[in-house]
């Protein structure tokens, strides 16, 4: 029996590429599951399978403790002393278990979950394969259909081609090997979903690094596609190399390499334009097979008009417009074709129109020239600062002037009366009506200077100088800070803080008299 298994595991690794390491994995954990069903116990568990002999193993581990609680999970510190005198608490000690046979329910449940790991194996190394090589050619056989859905066989799994993805009127058989561009990889519940194309521009991009190998080498590159599915495509290509004519690769001989390419297309046309920087004879190759007289461009609006002969209208326009779409699609621009006869006609609008994208191009600043270069900005902040110390230079001044003007000393000024049982409207008055005393800035600055310096050595405006050597001055009960709600009756802090001053002074005053 071990050695069956052992011989299923290395089929299963051959044929569906699933290593075997996540194999062995897979049936430990499913062995574990089974024991843990049967026996009804969930202690710690392990399963170790012998790769070579197939034969497995199940040990269980109990926990060292100095008296033991649960038997199935713990082992007095003596027991485990006895089995290794290296154990100590906390340590885990290795018993290998011997089970009997196991029921048919844990048979299935190790069954279902073998199965399950192999699946999602399976699923997740898909997944990685054809998720590497999105954007490339993929080759498949159509097995089956479901109303326009086509379902292809890729040998490790099947791929969708959805009617959208497919080029329009194309019919497969059923057997028939097709080819067809790898567009996206998704993540499925029923595992990955692998999705193709027929109708992008990758896949006529890559039949012809197929059919080409300057393109493969990198000689000749692809530099944009224009496609239709089934109609027309565009194909813009250029060569750094001089002597290479990138044209003449594509084609082939006789244009063998090309034709490989139509057939595989089921007849769709393709056109090969050479690219080049210049955007008017970019669009003038891109119109072949039509003759353009003249391409007018309008680069601010990404836009040109393109005057061809009368007779080359219909040409350049092609059927239903599919000639200049796929043109405007191919180089980017847009694109107006106008007759001879009618760029006669709309000459003057044509004239304003070229007018109005000169007049654009001049408006474009040069930003350098407005701003200047750094030196000269330099220049121009230093000039700044210069202006600005003249103007502190001016301010000086007019303080000093206004120094030299008489004005009113402060106990000189006439305050009206004012008692704290007025109500405070009458204090608004009063503060409105009071003379604005004019004072200089430089004044002004050193007594907030002198007071902060006040602050600072926790001078108390409340306290008189001499307060050291003579005995505090009682302030009156009514000199207290009074909080009242709004339109009611009493001292305010302004109020208190003028008459404190005012009594400081006369304080001060009184000393000087005395001395």
């Amino acid at each position: 029996m071990n050695r069956e298994l052992i011989e299923a595991l290395n089929m299963v690794e051959r044929e569906k590429g699933i290593a075997k390491e996540i194999l062995i994995e897979a049936i430990e954990s499913a062995i574990l599951s089974a024991y843990k069903k049967d026996q009804g116990k969930s202690s710690n568990l392990k399963v170790v399978l012998d790769p070579e002999t197939g034969e497995f193993h199940i040990y269980t581990y109990k926990e060292v403790v100095m008296e033991v609680e649960d038997e199935n999970t713990q082992i007095n510190l003596a027991a485990a002393k006895a089995i290794n005198p290296s154990y100590q608490l906390k340590d885990l000690v290795e018993f290998e278990i011997f089970p009997k046979e196991f029921g048919r329910i844990a048979a299935q449940t190790a069954k279902q979950i073998i199965v399950q790991r192999i699946r999602e194996a399976e699923r997740t190394m898909i997944y990685n394969e054809y998720s590497s090589r999105v954007d490339d050619l993929i080759t498949g056989t159509v097995r089956r259909f479901e109303q326009k859905t086509v379902y292809v066989d890729l040998g490790k799994t099947e791929a969708i081609l959805p009617p959208h993805e497919q080029i329009p009127g194309e019919r497969f058989e059923h057997g028939a090997r097709i080819k067809a561009y790898l567009a996206e990889v998704k993540k499925g519940s029923k595992g990955p979903q692998i999705i193709l194309s027929r109708a992008r521009s990758g896949f006529l991009k890559r039949l012809l690094e197929f059919e080409v190998p300057e393109i493969q080498e990198g000689i000749v590159e692809i530099k944009n596609i224009a496609r239709e599915p089934g109609a027309r495509s565009k194909v813009a290509v250029y060569s750094k190399f001089e002597n290479v004519d990138p044209i003449g690769a594509c084609v082939g001989a006789k244009g063998s390499r090309v034709q490989m390419v139509v057939r595989e297309l089921k007849g769709e046309k393709i056109d090969l334009v050479l690219w080049d920087e210049d955007p008017a004879r970019y669009i003038t190759r891109a119109l072949s097979p039509a003759k353009v007289t003249e391409v007018k461009l309008l680069p601010s609006k990404k836009s040109s008009i393109v005057i061809v002969p009368d007779n080359q209208l219909s040409l350049a326009i092609g059927k239903e417009g599919q000639n200049a779409r796929l043109a405007a699609r191919l180089t980017g621009w847009k694109v107006d074709i106008k007759s001879e006869s009618q760029a006669e006609e709309c000459r003057e609008e044509i004239e304003a129109l070229l007018a109005e994208e000169e007049s654009y191009q001049e408006e474009t600043y040069d930003w350098e020239e407005v701003l200047g270069t750094g030196e000269e900005l330099t220049e121009l902040t230093g000039e700044d600062l210069e202006a600005e110390e003249q103007t502190d230079e001016a301010w000086d001044e007019e303080e000093e002037l206004w120094e030299e003007t008489d004005l009113p000393a402060d106990d000189e000024v006439e305050e009206p009366d004012f008692t704290p049982d007025e109500d405070e409207e009458a204090e608004e008055d009063f503060i409105r009506e009071e003379p604005k005393k004019k004072k200089s800035k430089k004044r002004a600055k050193q007594r907030v200077k002198e007071f902060l310096d006040e602050v600072e050595e926790g001078f108390d405006l409340f306290k008189d100088a001499s307060a050291d050597s003579e005995p505090e001055v009682a302030v009156e009960d009514d000199s207290e800070l009074v909080f009242t709600e709004e339109g009611g009756s009493g001292f305010t802090i302004g109020q208190l803080l003028s008459e404190e001053l005012k009594k400081k002074f006369k304080l001060s005053e009184e000393e000087k008299k005395k001395k």
